[in-house]
């Protein structure tokens, strides 16, 4: 096991896509959980919902769901599939909370998941339909997002495009500070990164 600090964890974490295996033990998925448990939520409600899926039969199913672009996933050792729904959360006049409550478990599961030398790498790129259909989840139950888990391979995937392959070599360009962060009032500032 590694040891390092959050903000070295924050900084770790990467969305890479080339990936090896990992053995999934029932300790490392209760480590994640109960990151992801221990993370704070309104009034302590704790919308998050986690399929943890590791069989290779049913991350053969869960592959369907993928959107072209995300085969690479399917090398994942693991995919969690990450639920919520808005009646398990604080609902306050038209503020829902399970979302924002459910991403920070997540990016705490996230951060433990890199602490421990793994990619954690949430997706966009699959059917909620189709997730749905395999796990039979119900209607009234957000499938959020995916998380794939494997770990890192330096050898880049050859099923990558031209732009994940750019992604794999260096990290994306983030934005400035000055694009995102406010002072004391909403305009524009001239707060500079470094």
């Amino acid at each position: 096991m590694m040891n390092m600090d959050v903000k070295e964890a924050i900084k770790k974490r990467r969305a890479y896509r080339s990936l090896l295996p990992v053995k999934i033990t029932d300790d490392l998925i209760i480590d994640l959980a109960e990151c992801a448990q221990i993370t704070a939520s309104c009034f302590n409600n704790q919308p998050w919902r986690y399929i943890f899926v590791y069989d290779k039969n049913v991350l053969l199913k869960i592959h369907e769901a993928l959107s072209v672009g995300n085969e690479w996933a399917k090398k994942a050792s693991m995919i969690i599939v990450v639920l919520g729904k808005k009646e398990d959360d604080c609902i306050i006049r038209d503020r829902f909370y399970y979302h924002f409550d459910i991403g920070m478990a997540t990016g705490a599961l996230i951060l433990r998941a890199t602490e421990l030398g793994l990619v954690a790498h949430p997706i966009a790129g699959y059917s909620p339909k189709k997730t749905r259909e395999i796990f039979g989840i119900p209607e009234n139950v957000d499938v959020i997002t995916l998380v794939i888990i494997g770990k890192h391979s330096d050898k880049i995937d050859p099923i990558l495009s031209e732009k994940q392959i750019e992604a794999e070599k260096e990290r994306p360009k983030r934005k400035q500070f000055d694009e995102f962060v406010y002072i004391n009032r909403y305009i524009k500032n001239e707060v500079k990164n470094g």
